[in-house]
């Protein structure tokens, strides 16, 4: 689930890849976390985390 997210947010969402891995590091203990820590650090705004949540959702 993890490597799909990720492909949504870099191809879907054109994150790159540098900023994933950023957010990525501060959420190994919980990586559901990521669209949280993206959002929180700037590296995408609100309308985005919304994209990511209607996503996780469907999936």
């Amino acid at each position: 689930m993890l490597e799909r997210l990720i492909y949504f947010l870099q191809d879907e969402l054109d994150i790159p890849p540098s900023q994933v891995e950023l957010a990525l590091r501060h959420t190994q203990a919980i990586p559901h976390q990521l669209p949280i820590k993206l959002w929180q650090y700037g590296l995408i705004n609100l309308g985005q985390l919304e994209k990511v949540f209607d996503w996780l959702e469907a999936a």
